[in-house]
């Protein structure tokens, strides 16, 4: 026993490198069978962790990356709240509430009171929920009209992954409006073209994914209005406002795409992106109770109490939700529009420079969409190298600038996009744009030497 207790009290005092059980392979496909120091099986984590990239630099991403370390302690208080327990935690639950009617208020709902809406675990979650509720709300719709409806479907403009999940999922035919050179957004008139009987909505996008500008929603939802006059088809307004949620009320509060217009019946956004929380936390508001159809909604009681749900998910976690709170009470309107504005400002920055190298045509430039920048390559120009080979070269130097090809019809564009996020200040910009420059003139001495021209990526030479 003496010589085993000299044996732990030597361990304790090793370099944490120098201890025996760091020198034997770790189990990586199957949980080992002895337990481990708490300080070495953590070493073990984080020096896996240091292979990840820096998020900061991760220019790709709409989330963020950054957080005041108020919110850190937030999170680590809240570790044991389970959002879906309200009786256990009805302060929480409270605060979820709260929440709902001053993003109601902020969007400017004419009765934010009377207004239903929940927490989900991000904007697509929330993007599924609205998407139930418009179906439902159709299907009930239909059937007092006594007709079948047949298949339903949903017509949007170039959008993200969620909402062809939702309508793989939910057996809904998406249509969606194709691209179009020089326009890479919906169309009023190509929505309408594509509505009829089994449409259950029109879904128009705050910011999308591809360009980071605003969908013309104010001009789509007249363009519905003027359907249902002539044809008296009622199809519902969601929009998607997954960034711009959290950025037009600040910096474009007159722009008319919220519930100032009658037609917009639900909206959803994204707390964890431009909302500032950290991962893990989307919203999803609807104009009024009678827009969330009551059958959607489910009664549990085995947890305490009697509590509503309406989610994909059941238990998760409530520092998110907490945390989007704290920057709503900390910042107010005032602080997101200096937040948003000082992004908007390092967004113009950057596609100045970047305008500026003569390699690129900008499509979007941060003003009439979110913070973004998005560009391709000048046509009619030999520059010795693609996007694709552009966006490589910067990942050596940590940055990921996504290069991608658009949707149709413009499958044969490729395109860079920077998302300028909180924490994406003006140095931070300035160090970036030096590495682009180094990469433009690495690449010149080192042009691609591929087979030719490959149409996939715009008729761009590719290695």
């Amino acid at each position: 026993m003496l010589h085993e207790r000299h044996s732990i009290k030597a361990a304790l005092f090793d370099d944490i490198y120098a201890a025996h059980d760091l020198s034997l392979c770790v189990p990586r496909y199957k949980i080992p069978d002895a337990e481990r120091d708490p300080r070495h099986a953590y070493r073990i984590v984080m020096d896996e962790l240091i292979l990840d990239g820096n998020s900061r630099q991760n220019l790709a991403t709409f989330c963020s990356t950054w957080v005041e370390p108020e919110v850190l302690d937030i999170m680590a208080h809240c570790l044991d709240k389970n959002m879906i327990d309200r009786d256990e935690y009805p302060q929480t639950a409270e605060i979820e509430s709260r929440c709902v009617h001053m993003l109601a208020d902020l969007w400017n709902s004419p009765h934010a009171d009377n207004t239903m809406g929940c927490s989900t675990t991000g904007s697509s979650e929330a993007a599924m929920l609205a998407g139930m509720a418009l179906k439902a709300r159709w299907r009930a719709n239909t059937a007092a009209a006594g007709k079948s409806g047949g298949k339903p479907n949903l017509v949007t403009g170039p959008v993200q992954v969620c909402w062809h999940k939702f309508c793989g999922y939910w057996d809904v035919e998406l249509r969606e409006v194709p691209m179009e050179a020089g326009r890479y957004t919906l169309s009023a008139a190509e929505a309408v073209r594509r509505c009829d009987e089994g449409t259950i909505g029109v879904v128009a996008t705050l910011g999308t994914t591809f360009t980071g500008q605003y969908e013309p929603i104010q001009e789509v939802s007249a363009a519905l209005d003027l359907l249902q006059a002539e044809k008296g088809l009622d199809v519902p307004l969601h929009v998607d406002a997954a960034s711009g949620g959290f950025v037009a009320p600040f910096l474009e509060p007159d722009l008319q795409w919220d519930f100032r217009l009658p037609r917009v019946k639900s909206i959803n956004a994204s707390g964890h992106k431009f909302g500032l929380a950290p991962l893990g936390v989307g919203w999803v508001i609807w104009r009024d109770k009678d827009d969330l159809p009551a059958e959607l909604i489910f009664d549990v009681n085995y947890l305490g109490g009697n509590m509503p749900t309406f989610a994909l998910n059941f238990s998760r976690p409530g520092g998110q939700v907490v945390a989007q709170y704290y920057n709503f009470l900390r910042l107010g309107r005032q602080g997101y529009r200096k937040v948003q504005q000082a992004c908007q400002r390092v967004a113009e920055y950057l596609a100045e420079k970047i305008d500026e190298m003569g390699h690129f045509e900008l499509i979007h430039r941060g003003p009439g969409g979110i913070p973004t920048v998005c560009w391709k390559l000048n046509e009619g120009q030999d520059h010795g190298f693609n996007l694709f080979d552009f966006a490589d070269r910067l990942r050596t130097r940590g940055w990921i600038v996504p290069a991608y090809t658009l949707p149709p019809n413009c499958e044969r564009v490729a395109v860079q996009r920077i998302v300028v996020r909180h924490g994406v200040s003006r140095s931070l910009a300035d160090a970036l744009l030096a590495d682009m420059r180094q990469a433009i003139e690495y690449m010149n001495k080192h042009p691609s030497a591929g087979p030719g021209v490959d149409e996939a990526v715009g008729g761009f030479k590719h290695t």
